[in-house]
């Protein structure tokens, strides 16, 4: 296992809970530290970084076996660095992270669950933009899984983004915005409300229009914590 970056921030002369957080795209970090201060102040946040995890994931389709034991690592590493909690950010890698919990001495979060949940609460017919397939599939699965543990009857109704993800790599954010908005404004027109697959997608919420509510995993994902 390749060493992670991390980082932690807590004020000085406290001692507290310590949170992990497990990253595909090393951006996420710093807003998502901002957040947790919001959700859990004073808590200590140690950020793993691991981009290999999400290219791993893309190159094979779906979360490979070697993936699904990194987490089973990344969570000792994080138990070892002291934190109680490890949440991680992608959702490419979601349904991993659930299969790596009953390997795991500490919980295992899923930063798109509460999303899900809140868009079963939101609406009939579902929306799911993404700007990966790899993302797309996990993320429409939670959602009818929210579904059927609600017993409600949802439709979901999947929509990906086509050389978005690609253009935010490039370091092109205005076309990778570009996409997504144009992917919203279509789906928002078919359905009850959007959820925005990956925690990176967020940076739209601002323009995005339609008349629909937008969800995205960022906030309530973090918001997790308060209760951990």
């Amino acid at each position: 296992m390749s060493r992670p970056e991390e980082s932690a921030e807590q004020p000085a002369g406290r001692v507290g809970v310590t949170i992990a957080m497990l990253h595909t795209v090393p951006a996420l970090a710093a807003p998502l530290t901002e957040l947790a201060a919001e959700a859990r102040p004073g808590a200590r946040i140690l950020h793993f970084v691991d981009e290999s995890l999400l290219q791993d994931t893309i190159a094979a389709g779906d979360p490979p076996p070697h993936v699904l034991r990194r987490l089973v690592a990344y969570a000792a590493y994080a138990e070892e660095s002291g934190a109680g909690t490890l949440l991680v950010t992608c959702s490419s890698i979601g349904e991993a992270a659930e299969r790596a919990r009953p390997f795991a001495a500490l919980p295992i979060l899923r930063i798109d669950e509460p999303m899900a949940e809140q868009a079963v609460r939101e609406g009939a017919r579902i929306g799911v933009l993404a700007t990966l397939a790899t993302t797309l599939g996990p993320t429409t699965r939670a959602v009818r899984r929210a579904a059927a543990r609600r017993g409600a009857e949802r439709e979901v109704v999947p929509r990906l983004c086509e050389g978005a993800f690609e253009a935010l790599r490039a370091g092109d954010a205005a076309r990778h915005d570009t996409l997504v908005l144009d992917g919203f404004r279509e789906l928002a027109a078919k359905v009850d409300v959007v959820v925005l697959a990956q925690a990176s997608m967020a940076r739209i919420v601002g323009e995005a229009g339609g008349g629909v509510p937008v969800l995205s995993s960022p906030r309530s994902g973090v918001a997790q914590l308060a209760h951990v």
